[in-house]
């Protein structure tokens, strides 16, 4: 049987709006209200076939405030499972998110600064529930908004958190991210061959055949934004192109 591969439409949220950022650049948000408001957007991809949203707190991730009541309403107006980023830097962030009904919780510097609270979350809502992030730029991690850099390679960052349970890795490349430019296949092909990893892509998708290079090179989900909001083509057209799910 052909694996299916996850496609995660995001919803990147800032002043409670739903923009886009060119690698990561606040200045270079674009707002699209195209689709109406944020549960609105969430449930045209619902409908659209999404079984998973991906949303990033961005106000969180630079420190200038967070988006909980818009996630919140999210999580209670769509019945899907839904995976949260952006400035969770402290366990009791993570553990607000996961009681107010989001699946999983994707940690960036609170990972790298505190491995043992990644210990503690699946200890109290199960292993499944941490993702950790590894945006990447030109080979080394960053945190803090994608401010920081970490000593670590994406390579020592994957052993490092696997032998802390860790499953489920979210891999952004951090200069193709918002560009529709192509995902960093190279990368990705690297890390799809550690052993017992689920990788889930984001950065960079702009057309049907960078999911179709994807998914041959065996990453299980792929986050997309900016090719959807921008019309590049439909979830469902990506949902058919890939056999996806």
């Amino acid at each position: 049987m052909t694996r299916q591969l996850q496609l995660i439409p995001a919803i990147d949220l800032m002043n409670g709006k739903i923009v886009r950022l060119s690698r990561g650049d606040p200045k270079t948000a674009k707002v699209y209200e195209q689709f109406g408001g944020s549960v609105e957007t969430a449930r045209k991809w619902k409908e659209e076939g999404a079984r998973k949203l991906h949303i990033i707190d961005l106000d969180a991730a630079f420190g200038t405030g967070d988006n909980l009541s818009v996630i919140a309403e999210i999580a209670e107006s769509v019945e899907l499972p839904i995976q949260v980023g952006g400035g969770i830097r402290t366990i009791e962030t993570a553990q607000k998110l996961l009681t107010m009904g989001i699946n999983q919780v994707i940690l960036g510097a609170l990972a790298f600064s505190d491995p043992k609270a990644i210990t503690q979350i699946q200890q109290e809502f199960g292993t499944e529930t941490v993702i950790v992030a590894l945006d990447n730029s030109n080979g080394k991690i960053m945190v803090e908004g994608w401010k920081t850099a970490t000593m670590l390679g994406v390579r020592e960052a994957l052993e490092k958190f696997t032998m802390l349970g860790v499953k489920t890795f979210l891999i952004t490349s951090i200069t193709k991210d918002g560009t529709l430019s192509g995902p960093d296949v190279g990368t990705l092909s690297e890390v799809c061959r550690f052993p017992n990893v689920e990788i889930i892509a984001a950065g960079g998708i702009g057309s049907l055949n960078d999911l179709v290079a994807l998914k041959r090179v065996g990453v299980e989900g792929v986050v997309i934004g900016k090719a959807l909001y921008e019309g590049r083509f439909t979830l469902k057209e990506a949902l058919k192109s890939v056999g996806g799910k």
